[in-house]
Parts: structure tokens; sequence; C-alpha cells
């Protein structure tokens, strides 16, 4: 009997074609659709899916997940914004939504995998021994640093079946060749849940924030000027602050507590150590010593040489050489030196 597999199919190029590519493996494809936002482009995605599954004889079934998406997403990224960190909802979703609650319907429905269209490789690895999550082959995008907060449980049981390929171009060529509508369809971008990429009116419509004003403020409290309310801001940020200054001004911390926005210079902005919380270890290590690893900060950032010391619920990361701009709430990624994932958190 074949292995059976659900795919999440998202109506997009990389999901279809991993349709495609588990069927000629000879996998039993089921095809799944989780309705976890409703927008413009809702009915269109499960379309798309759907005449996908319809062209490769496989199955499809829709979910609707929107109240577990409130309660594991949405609402998590309004109370970061409230608590003045800068969220990562892409990496909440992957733990709850895309390798949680998607592996329990995988279960109900009796198959051995689960299977995405994600940029990441899977493999053994004797050195740990323990199968791994890798970087992909194609870094340009890369998706491992979205994918440190699954389990090990979850990845025993997960397929990337675009692993091996290193060009998107190529990808869509095989759907072109196979005759999928979607061949030439866009990448999603943004936030799904967020139109326009337009975050602070998704905070006011659906968080019920309100702009409250406050002082941008130097390190040393001399005011500068007023800001339109905290959460408009991150650590990082050089426009829109609309305050003059000898040399040019970044936001360094947002100070919750008297509501301030206190900004400084570019030099100002980097620093050799961060904490992290909320911690997940992909692989057996000794965690009794200091580990070597190379640390991303950020899903843009590129990995940097960095010593971890564990502590009881936390970890310290000290870099090598200086990171710009260290953003709580984002999360850090810990790599070993040949592109697996170690483990991360979520930078205090």
């Amino acid at each position: 009997m074949n292995k059976k597999v659900l795919l999440g199919m998202s109506g997009g190029v990389d999901s279809s074609v991993s349709a495609l590519l588990l069927k000629k493996q000879g996998y039993e494809v089921i095809g799944c659709t989780m309705i976890l936002w409703k927008n413009a482009n809702t009915e269109k995605s499960i379309n798309d899916a759907k005449k996908v599954c319809e062209k490769l004889d496989i199955e499809h079934h829709t979910y609707d997940l929107k109240n577990e998406f409130k309660k594991n997403v949405i609402d998590y990224f309004i109370n970061e914004y409230k608590n003045a960190r800068t969220p990562n909802p892409c990496v909440e979703c992957n733990k709850f939504m895309k390798f949680g609650e998607f592996y329990k319907i995988a279960k109900t429905l009796s198959c051995d995998y689960i299977a995405t269209g994600h940029y990441a490789r899977i493999e053994y690895s004797e050195k740990y021994n323990q199968k791994v999550l890798k970087k992909s082959s194609e870094n340009k995008k890369d998706q491992t640093y979205f994918l440190y907060n699954i389990s090990n449980e979850v990845l025993e049981h997960t397929i990337f079946p675009l692993q091996e390929f290193t060009e998107k171009e190529d990808i869509r060529n095989i759907a072109k060749n196979e005759g999928l509508e979607i061949a030439e369809k866009k990448d999603s971008q943004e936030i799904c849940f967020i139109q326009d990429n337009d975050y602070q009116k998704f905070l006011k419509e659906y968080g019920n924030l309100k702009n409250k004003a406050g002082d941008i403020v130097l390190k040393t409290g001399e005011v500068l000027g007023k800001h339109t309310g905290i959460f408009n801001y991150t650590v990082g940020q050089r426009k829109g602050l609309q305050i003059s200054y000898k040399e040019p001004l970044y936001v360094l911390e947002l100070d919750l507590e008297r509501n301030n926005v206190i900004v400084g210079t570019e030099k100002e902005l980097y620093s050799k150590k961060l904490y992290a919380e909320n911690l997940n270890w992909m692989v057996n290590i000794d965690k009794e010593k200091d580990i070597e690893c190379y640390a991303k900060i950020r899903y843009r950032a590129k990995e940097a040489k960095a010593k971890l010391k564990v502590q009881a619920d936390k970890v310290e990361v000290i870099f090598d050489e200086p990171q710009r701009a260290i953003t709580g709430g984002q999360s850090v990624v810990f790599y070993d030196e040949n592109g697996i994932v170690l483990g991360g958190g979520i930078i205090c």
C-alpha cells in the first residue's frame, strides 16, 4: 500500500507542484486547504487548489480553522504590539496551524506524512542521530527561519517536496509543462491577514489599539518631538519620525511604561548580545557547555557567528560581531556549520 500524504495547498504554484511531485513519487496524496482568514482572495485560493487536485485526480478537503487561527496567531500578533514588541506571525502560524492543527488533521485521515511547499530540507544526520531541519539549497528563499518552532515528532512525519530545487523558475516550468493554470500565479508576499501591508490599520480595526501620543527622546531624555502611538514604530526605523537633528536618527527602543520612543544614531543600533526565551531545540545537544553556532536575528539577516549560554528557561546569545537592530518579539534561530537548525527562541 502506498504511503498517504496530506499536502497543504494554498492554490499557489509551490504547493501545486508539490502535489504533482508527490504523486509521481508514488504517494497517495490528499490535498488540504485550511481556511485561516477570510479575505478577497480566499475563495480564489480554494478554487485554484481544487482545480489542481481535479487535474491530478487527487482528493481535496477544506477545513475552517479561523477560530484556531485567531486564538493562536491574530491574538498573539495584537498582544505583542500592545506590549511594544514586534511579532513574527509566520513563526506562530507554522507552529500552531501548518504543523500543528494540520498534523492533527493528517492523523484523523490516517496519513503517514504531512507535506508543504516550504523551501527547506529534512534529512537524517549521523552527527545528531536523528532527522534534522536543514537550510534549503535555495538560500535566497530558504524558510527554515520560520520553521524552527515545529516539534521533532511532526518533523519526523514531514516531507518538503521542493527541497532539491534551487530556482523558482524550474518549479514554474514544471507547472507549465503539466498544464497547471497556476503556473504564472504571483507569490504571496505580505502577511496573509493584513491587506496592503497596512498593519497599523489592522491593529486599530481588530485590536482596538488607539493612537496615544508621546515623546520621541534621546537616551539622555532630551525630547525631540512627538510620536503618534508606540505601536506605529519598530526598532531600526528611520523614516516617518518627523524630527530634525544634526545626524540621522533611528528607533532604538520602545518604552511602554513612559510611552516614549527612544531614538539614537545608527551606531547605537548595534549590539553584541541578546537574550531569548520560549526556546525550542530541534536537536539533542549538550546545553551544559557553551554552544558555538551561527545565529540569525531576522528573516532577511545573514547568520552571524555566536556563542550560546543556555540558562534554565532562557539563552544568552553573544555574537562575535555587533548585530544591527536586535528587536524584541522577533525570533533568533541557531544553525550549526552545516546549516542544520539547532533551535531558536523569541528575543526578549
